[in-house]
């Protein structure tokens, strides 16, 4: 749980790394924004903004088993058959800044679209810390995540996806469930995990961790991890390697030595403007290289 609580971290100003981003002061725009502002010290900063010029961008509604799933889904404008790139948030949500991750992908040519995973549990935007921790992430179970997901893939369908080419990336919390989704649907082409959590404690709603499935994993997925992190290891990622090079995945970790957790979160002191525009580029590279482009 320590990666997860380290979400509680304190923001900080950061410099756009993407073509076509403007900076914003962040506390003008927060209360409108979907950031867990509550659960956050409040200092000045700036954050990405990625336009919606020559996109089509929008909230939508999911059913899943009855229940109403919000996504945030970004594409461009005027065109089907995109490779499909699911987006999987932090803890704190759908919030503007997976938002714009949304975009970022949208803006390269993919279908890309962030589902409220926690909206049974609560709205992870707007709860403090420690409720959100207590009150919604330890209990959502990952089977209503699978099957959350199983439900949007299809859903790309109908919007212009071509699921023959998806993937899936995620941030923290997020990083956690792309190694566990990729393990789950041997239709997802690849995966890229930002600083998940790779071990714990097996209970009801959380059977199996990233370690657990690494050995027989067949889909390829990208770690990016900092070797700075409190939350995750250098021993457990050096273990995730070990099962991983076990297996025949063709999966592969890469440690950022001067980074920490959450490097890529641009609205969050631990921000690596350097680190989060190589992983950004891997991460591309990586969906070109095992055909999610």
């Amino acid at each position: 749980m320590k990666d997860l609580i380290s979400d509680a971290e304190s923001l900080l100003s950061a410099s756009a790394f993407e073509d076509g981003v403007n900076r914003r002061v962040f506390l003008k725009a927060a209360a409108g924004s979907g950031f867990a502002v509550a659960a956050l010290p409040v200092v000045a900063q700036t954050q990405i903004q990625t336009s919606t010029e020559g996109l089509d961008a929008g909230d939508h509604i999911v059913l899943v088993n009855g229940q109403d799933v919000p996504v945030y889904r970004a594409q461009p404008k005027d065109r089907t058959n995109l490779p499909v790139v699911l987006v999987i948030s932090e803890i704190f949500g759908v919030h503007e800044h997976i938002k714009d991750v949304v975009r970022r992908f949208a803006k390269a040519g993919y279908l890309a679209v962030a589902p409220d995973l926690f909206v049974r549990q609560g709205d992870a935007t707007k709860t403090p810390m420690p409720d959100l921790m207590k009150n919604i992430i330890s209990k959502v179970p990952d089977a209503q995540v699978m099957l959350d997901l199983d439900t949007i893939v299809k859903w790309t369908k109908q919007r212009g996806g071509n699921t023959d080419k998806l993937g899936i990336t995620g941030f923290c919390w997020g990083g956690r469930i792309t190694w566990l989704y990729a393990a789950h649907n041997p239709d997802v082409k690849a995966g890229v995990a930002w600083y998940g959590r790779l071990v714990g404690e097996s209970n009801p709603l959380q059977p199996k961790h990233p370690i657990d499935v690494a050995q027989n994993l067949k889909v390829p997925v990208l770690g990016l991890y900092g070797a700075k992190d409190g939350g995750i290891p250098l021993e457990s990622v050096e273990r995730m390697r070990k099962a991983l090079d076990a297996g025949n995945s063709r999966s592969t970790i890469h440690v950022y030595p001067n980074s920490g957790h959450a490097f890529h979160a641009d609205y969050r002191p631990s921000f690596n403007a350097d680190d989060a525009k190589d992983g950004w580029s891997k991460a591309l590279a990586w969906f070109g290289k095992h055909g999610v482009a």
